[in-house]
């Protein structure tokens, strides 16, 4: 009977539960060899259970880890203290810190596992656990090995883990991992083991482990299918349209996810720089050691060129990557009319166009969407997925799916001028160009947001993608931004050309402050008769950060975002925001909604901007604490 099966689980749900410490512990007493037997992945609480084994075997195709650090974590169960013992102290610091999986291979060749085997797994564990009991022991459990310490060199690791520092951008729980891994080569098992509880225990309960726990589960919200009953559309074949930046990058990102395409070009020359570019990005991938030359040649053998429409007829997905203009896009889409089979999904990768009015120039609305990739394309995760009007579900769902094939964060949003990303990122430039005209310079407010955790600050982030693109989306708007526009009127667009809000020496992306655009800064402010003061790095994150998250609730409480965790994913993943601050929704609970309303409605009543005016929505969060109190 049903409640009688059910009787042994109430039973035993209030007993306490065993730790996996005490459990790890505890197989390390045995007197008999253990053997870990290591098929698929071993990540976390699993690897460091295989650590407390005398004796760890892998299928040649397993991956093992320590993933704990992407949660703001370290490794509870002993991880930081017995993996070096096996590997070494910089090896296991690596390791710990990416939080990234190695291979079998890799494994073995590092010591942490004895043997790799092909074929099944269960008879060569229990073969090898065979020849190991007729050898005898001693059998020496991990804690007391130490042939990973024997050759520490706490001078390379110390200068190894500074680096890893200066990489992590403020997060806590590199530090802690790289200070634990360390005090397994300076202390005794038994006072590492206990400092590193100790350090878990802190990370656990800081705001940062909770914001990136926060999005490790929005991101998996936020990738769900809009239903199961979804029968999806195959997608073998895709075509990309435009054979540029955006367009190669794309093509790329499928032909890594192992999708035939056909790159279309309106010019031979056109389509061959194209794929030169796609081979040259290959090529510095095997120089990097990420890919093999045989990898390379299958990703390039992947790749069709065409100058013809017509190639594109046997197509299930079409993306058009080309120039960023509505009549522009609506003649691609009119021809893919002509060609496109019945079923193919016809995609969009404009930044800021209106989806439904490209639709409608359609006779098949439902099977067109967005799909806004960012560059670059084959390296960004971030794909928004922009559902239009009449987008057809199984559309939709195919293209959730799809985004995951590709290795790609999917966040699905409504469409407006901007959709989630670029909305929200108009509202932090024009303050951050606001405080250019009333005393603040691009190093300045650059410095206070790579100080807050950004890699990069507004003005850096606008040489990088090019300053002709946001110029030209603005032109066709009728809006201003009397710097940047100024600049891009000089044929200064940011690193491609050498100068832009900073100076770029040749081959080199470091930015150096320009002393002729401070002094254009100056004279612009002059003709408005505004006059230079000092700003503080507090006004400055007040007045760019908090507009971003104003919208940001505007969005939500249109419907645009579904979840106020999808702007988290979108803002993260796609530009940057520190993921120990959890996504600029997120960081509202951190920073205190009171707090910053009381601060917009201040810089509201002083600048009059409509951007500082509270959304009804954040004020209804201030009052809940919760951004579904929108509905």
């Amino acid at each position: 009977r049903a409640d009688k099966a059910r009787q042994p689980y109430r039973a035993t749900a209030t007993r306490q539960q065993p730790e996996l410490r005490a459990i790890v512990a505890t197989l390390e007493t045995i007197a008999k060899p253990t053997v870990a037997a290591i098929h698929g992945t071993a990540l976390g609480g699993g690897l460091e259970l295989a650590l407390g084994c005398h004796f760890r075997v892998a299928d040649a195709g397993a991956k093992l880890g320590l993933p704990e650090v992407k949660l703001g974590l370290l490794p509870g169960g002993g991880g930081t203290v017995r993996l070096p013992r096996l590997v070494g102290a910089v090896k296991a610091l690596k390791m710990i810190v990416s939080g990234a999986p190695i291979g079998a291979t890799e494994a073995h060749a590092a010591g942490l596992v004895d043997a790799v085997f092909e074929g099944d797994l269960t008879t060569h564990a229990v073969n090898f656990a065979g020849e190991i009991a007729r050898k005898g022991g001693p059998f020496t459990p991990v804690r007391d090995r130490n042939e990973g310490l024997k050759q520490a060199d706490l001078a390379a690791f110390d200068v190894e883990a500074a680096d890893l520092a200066r990489k992590a951008r403020g997060l806590e729980a590199p530090i802690a991992c790289a200070q634990s891994v360390r005090n397994a080569v300076t202390l005794p098992f038994d006072a590492a083991l206990a400092a590193e509880r100790a350090l878990f225990v802190k990370l656990v309960a800081s705001d940062q482990s909770r914001a990136q726990r926060h999005l490790f589960f929005a991101e998996r919200e936020a990738a769900k299918l809009p239903s199961k009953d979804i029968v999806k559309r195959r997608i073998a074949r895709v075509g990309v349209i435009g054979a540029g930046t955006m367009g190669g990058g794309i093509a790329m990102a499928f032909a890594n996810g192992g999708y035939s395409v056909i790159l279309l070009e309106t010019s031979h020359e056109a389509l061959q720089r194209g794929l030169a570019t796609i081979d040259r990005n290959y090529s510095v991938s095997v120089t990097r050691g990420s890919l093999s030359e045989d990898a390379k040649r299958q990703r390039l053998a992947q790749f069709k060129g065409s100058t013809d429409y017509a190639d594109l007829a046997d197509c299930d997905l079409i993306v058009e990557a080309v120039f960023e203009d509505m009549a522009v896009k609506k003649e691609v889409f009119g021809k893919l009319e002509a060609v496109a089979k019945p079923g193919a999904i016809l995609a969009t990768n404009t930044s800021y166009l209106d989806i439904n009015e490209i639709a409608a120039s359609t006779s098949r609305p439902q099977d067109v969407l967005g799909l806004h990739f960012f560059s670059p394309a084959n390296v960004m995760k971030l794909l928004e997925i922009v559902r239009a009007e009449k987008t057809a579900p199984d559309a939709l769902a195919t293209s959730v799916d799809l985004a995951r094939r590709i290795g790609k964060v999917a966040v699905v949003v409504g469409v407006c001028h901007g959709f989630v990303g670029n909305r929200m990122l108009a509202a932090r430039g024009s303050e951050s160009e606001a405080l250019l005209l009333e005393g603040a310079t691009p190093s300045q407010i650059d410095q206070v947001f790579t100080d807050f955790g950004w890699p990069m600050g507004p003005f850096q982030m606008g040489d990088l993608a090019g300053l002709d693109i946001g110029w030209r989306n603005r032109k066709a708007r009728g809006q201003k931004a009397v710097i940047a526009d100024t600049l891009c009127e000089q044929g200064r667009f940011g690193q491609k050309t050498g100068r832009g809000f900073y100076l770029y020496e040749a081959g080199a992306r470091t930015p150096v402050p320009d002393p002729e655009v401070e002094a254009l800064i100056r004279d612009k402010a002059a003709e408005k008769g505004i006059a230079p003061r000092a700003i503080s790095a507090e006004e400055i994150v007040e007045r760019t950060l908090y507009p971003l998250i104003n919208e940001g609730a505007k969005i939500l409480e249109e419907g645009i975002a579904a979840r106020a965790s999808d702007i988290d994913v979108v803002w993260v993943n796609g530009y940057g925001f520190p993921i120990g601050k959890g996504g600029p929704m997120f960081w509202v609970g951190l920073e205190g909604p009171a707090r910053i309303i009381e601060r917009l409605e201040y810089w509201h009543q002083r600048t009059g901007k409509d951007v500082f005016k509270p959304a009804p929505l954040l004020k209804r969060m201030a009052e809940t604490g919760s951004w579904e109190a929108g509905g």
